[in-house]
């Protein structure tokens, strides 16, 4: 995708340190260990892509199926693809400053929505931070309020929402 210069390309092992200093500098009070970018990489390669502007790497999207209602807890390796999948978790999508309100997000999150319906998921999910939840309704997704989900949320903080959208 190209929009004013930017362009989303598929996540390396190579692009792990860079990464991590963007997860440290865009999400500072949510950190996680290189090694859970290696993992969720490792995971699910063709949920992962990297946001570039000319030389630069602005932002990441990590995301991979998963089991619904059953979000990984902040900083949580999964260690193997879920046997059985029930949804497309979308792990982060982080972007500098300059990268936001200009398409990318949404063009990043209509390919995730495309992949996931290709696989068959019957939904998407993830755990919305950062006053993030307006983003997120904006793509079609809504806030799952079930009290089981309290224990894993908590590890993000208070404000951490589950949000699921449902695929045709």
């Amino acid at each position: 995708m190209i929009i004013a210069s930017l362009h989303w390309r598929a996540m390396t092992a190579i692009d792990l340190p860079a990464v991590k200093l963007l997860a440290d500098r865009i999400h500072p009070t949510y950190p996680e260990d290189a090694a859970v970018f290696a993992d969720r990489l490792a995971v699910h390669c063709a949920g992962c892509f990297m946001l570039r502007h000319d030389d630069a790497l602005i932002g990441y999207v990590i995301s991979h199926p998963w089991h619904f209602m059953q979000p990984p807890k902040l900083n949580a390796r999964l260690g193997a693809p879920a046997s059985r999948p029930t949804t497309y978790y979308i792990h982060d999508l982080a972007l500098l400053p300059e990268a936001r309100r200009t398409g990318a997000a949404a063009y990043i999150v209509a390919k995730l929505v495309t992949h996931a319906t290709h696989l068959q998921l019957p939904n998407m999910t993830l755990v919305a931070v950062n006053n993030s939840v307006h983003f997120w309704q904006r793509q079609g997704f809504e806030i799952v309020s079930e009290s089981g989900l309290d224990h894993q949320l908590r590890s993000y903080d208070q404000h951490a929402r589950f949000m699921r959208r449902d695929l045709p």
